[in-house]
């Protein structure tokens, strides 16, 4: 499993590892908090920055682990049918 790590900025201006993505960044990228946990992907609610580089981040993440599956699922259920007939 991939380990997905969000961006954060110090007082200072330096960049830091935080505990998660804020719920912002999260819909910035198209997922609400229930999906991405699922993913595997940390959220920290206390935060409420966005940091485009971490919706970017999630961004690329999606993309690497995009699945298809309703095709296979249609599939499966049609081999099944004809196993059963047969």
């Amino acid at each position: 499993m991939t380990l997905i790590k969000s961006i954060v900025f110090k007082k200072d201006g330096k960049k830091r590892y935080g505990k998660g993505f804020s719920r912002e960044e999260l819909k910035k990228a198209g997922l609400n908090v229930r999906e991405a946990l699922k993913l595997s992907i940390p959220v920290d609610s206390r935060r409420k920055t966005v940091h485009e580089e971490n919706v970017s981040t999630i961004k690329d993440f999606l993309k690497s682990n995009k699945k298809v599956s309703k095709p296979q699922k249609e599939e499966n259920l049609k081999a099944k049918s004809a196993l059963e007939k047969a």
